[in-house]
């Protein structure tokens, strides 16, 4: 490779904060281009993007906070400056010693063909090429540890136990439930059409399933299809479905809170009315943070490559191909409209 090599790249970049829902229109694609050699100095890898994740979270740092954000989990995002997410790549060129060009990795990148990453350290090396590498933006990457970490450590399942997962055919919900089948629960999910809840029976092995967007009243929805009660609570949406959910808690119960999907484009968040149920029926309830939990990396992914290689846990995804489809497929989380974990595919390996 010529040392004066350079690549288009192409790059989402945010055009203006955001209030409200998020529109295609507060992105916008702009094409540069980027040097194929790591520039000489500290160690530095040149990786390129072969699958980028699309997640929830990113809208929270699409806001312009007081706090420049210290009080989410990640600064904002800058006007004018490359969202970044999850995704899998290949290294071309990399100058730090634990990696060398044409390792595969996956972690914390641009949403761009190329990224330049100054901390390689926060990348995590692709152990189980036989497996789709489109894998590691979801069941083997950050979405797949938020379903294990949180189901497993915060929920602490016991066989029997009943468990409710909703936002179920989403990418941290069909894996959460999965695994509290493999652990031996009884599962319920809820899902936004009767498509998705129609998977969940079929395809990941859901004890039973609803659809929210057909219930009247959620907390009677709960009632009728785990009339003994919940145990452990996989919170996704927040708002509505939470209160219904803490309404039917079992004494002892444990909520579990990795996502709020239904509050993040509110100016006016939901305000929960049932939170006194958690002094009476002595419940836990735990926000979940990944960030806490990548110390249980390498036993998590050999566990769950296992359970993907033995048929215990099936994946659905829904990919799109393109750089100039990572917008639309984004903005497309908020209405429902993925089935399965939502990825953008651009260079194949």
């Amino acid at each position: 490779m010529a040392g004066d090599a350079v690549a288009t790249n192409k790059r989402v970049v945010l055009k203006r904060h955001v209030t409200g829902f998020p529109t295609e229109e507060d992105m916008e694609v702009v094409v540069d281009t980027v040097p194929l050699r790591v520039p000489a100095g500290s160690p530095a890898m040149l990786v390129q993007n072969l699958y980028l994740s699309c997640d929830p979270w990113m809208r929270g740092r699409m806001s312009k906070h007081d706090d420049g954000g210290a009080a989410e989990t990640a600064p904002d995002f800058v006007v004018g400056e490359t969202l970044v997410n999850f995704g899998v790549g290949k290294v071309i060129d990399s100058t730090h010693p634990a990696f060398k060009a044409s390792d595969l990795v996956w972690g914390m990148s641009g949403w761009e063909e190329y990224t330049l990453v100054s901390q390689p350290e926060s990348l995590f090396k692709v152990n189980h090429t036989d497996l789709p590498l489109s894998y590691y933006t979801g069941v083997l990457g950050l979405t797949g540890l938020t379903a294990y970490a949180s189901f497993m450590e915060l929920g602490r399942p016991k066989r029997g136990d009943f468990v409710f997962v909703s936002a179920a055919s989403g990418a941290v919900g069909q894996i959460a439930g999965q695994l509290a089948k493999i652990a031996g629960c009884y599962v319920v999910g809820s899902a936004g059409s009767d498509e998705k809840v129609d998977l969940l029976k079929t395809k990941f092995g859901f004890d039973d399933a609803f659809n929210y967007k057909s219930e009247a009243d959620l907390a009677a929805a709960l009632k009728r299809r785990l009339p003994d009660g919940i145990d452990i609570y996989v919170d996704n949406v927040g708002g509505a479905t939470l209160d219904a959910a803490l309404l039917n808690m079992r004494w002892g119960g444990r909520v579990v809170v990795c996502g709020m999907i239904s509050q993040y484009n509110l100016n006016e968040p939901y305000g929960l009315r049932n939170m006194y149920c958690i002094i009476p029926k002595a419940l836990r309830v735990e926000g979940f943070n990944a960030t806490g939990y990548f110390h249980m990396y390498s036993r998590f992914e050999e566990e769950m490559a296992r359970y993907i290689r033995e048929g215990k846990v099936v994946v659905v995804q829904d990919v799109v191909e393109g750089i100039e489809s990572a917008p639309a497929a984004l903005i497309g989380l908020f209405s429902g409209k993925n089935v399965g974990k939502q990825l953008v595919a651009l260079a194949r390996e």
